[in-house]
């Protein structure tokens, strides 16, 4: 083969390839705007919309336990419930001796979730009580199919699981109810920027929304019960569910992207904060919806942000690290390059 012949045939290769990807989208594209005209639209009860509540000082903050506290630990033995046959890991629920309904997923995920789901309720977000179980056992497990490789049989044997809480007493509204970066109540406030840059800071590359159902959104609307009589009222709370793209390196594609890679978080570190254009930050993040993230973040909402996160010590953040299944060294690193980041939002701005 001549050297004109490679080139061309490599050029018919590249072309190819780009003309799979974007026939790829608008399968995606059409199967979502067909789920959502499905759907119909968000009946929700509640009038009170919120995404963030303040955290108070940021010190106090135990990131052993996240959100729900110490109370909220699961707690042996665990009864097997259901297997689940859908989501990107394998999956059961199960009921723990407080009656508290978990479900279990395995896989590079357990650690990430845990981590972040810690972080984002400590700076004020919304967030799944999560828990990381290095070992435990599930009583009455019976033949099991994605999971089989994740719950020994017989004993029901377990390590290195994520338990997340499954409340009976709350209305989730996930996928085609779940909300958008670019359609929700709280557009162009200095909250949801706040939460833009939680995701940044931990590098959370997946960050698909309402308009990717037919990939599955990672955002979802819970309504809780708030208040008592007679202010008792329907409190509809946005949060992210998956936070399983992070703590890696951030990147558009699989090829440079990760997840629980202390190496690439530390590397990519250094260009967090890569500037100041005018009265917007500009940052070195790229995800699945880079410009909806990163693109538009004014100076002084990042100085909010700041303005609360600031109070993290290193410490605290280990501490974390450590509740979700890091060794010693990965929890140290983490992090110090977290304190990092946090630092050049103070750093980068003008006077």
């Amino acid at each position: 083969m001549t050297l004109r012949s490679a080139v061309l045939w490599a050029a018919i290769a590249v072309a190819a390839g780009i003309a799979v990807r974007i026939a790829i989208a608008v399968v995606w594209r059409g199967v979502g705007a067909y789920r959502l005209r499905k759907a119909g639209p968000r009946r929700l009860r509640a009038r009170h919309h919120v995404l963030w509540r303040d955290p108070g000082p940021i010190a106090t903050r135990d990131l052993r336990y996240g959100p729900g506290g110490a109370a909220y630990v699961p707690v042996a033995p665990f009864r097997f419930v259901e297997e689940h046959d859908t989501g990107s890991q394998p999956c059961v629920s199960v009921i723990d001796a407080r009656g508290r309904r978990w479900r279990v997923k395995w896989g590079d995920e357990a650690r990430v979730e845990t981590f972040a789901t810690r972080f984002a309720a400590a700076c004020g977000y919304f967030a799944e009580v999560t828990h990381f179980v290095s070992s435990g056992a599930i009583d009455g497990v019976p033949a099991l199919q994605r999971a089989a490789g994740c719950v020994e049989s017989p004993g029901g044997r377990f390590v290195d699981a994520r338990f997340e809480l499954d409340d009976p007493t709350v209305r989730k509204l996930f996928e085609e109810h779940s909300w958008s970066w670019d359609d929700n109540p709280f557009i162009g406030s200095r909250e949801l920027d706040g939460l833009k840059i939680v995701v940044m800071l931990l590098s959370n590359w997946d960050t698909k929304d309402r308009r990717d159902v037919a990939r599955g959104s990672n955002t979802a609307i819970f309504e809780h019960r708030a208040g008592r009589w007679p202010r008792a009222h329907h409190e509809a709370r946005y949060l992210l569910t998956d936070w399983g793209g992070a703590m890696g390196r951030w990147g558009s594609n699989i090829v440079t992207r990760g997840r629980w890679d202390v190496d690439g978080f530390e590397a990519q570190t250094p260009q967090f904060v890569t500037g100041v254009d005018g009265e917007r930050v500009q940052f070195g993040y790229t995800g699945q919806r880079t410009d909806d993230i990163a693109g538009n973040i004014p100076v002084a909402h990042a100085r909010w942000f700041h303005g609360i996160a600031r109070g993290f010590t290193e410490r605290q953040l280990a501490d974390g690290f450590l509740a979700s299944g890091a060794t010693d060294e990965e929890a140290q690193r983490f992090a110090r390059a977290l304190m990092r980041r946090l630092a050049q939002l103070e750093i980068k701005y003008p006077p």
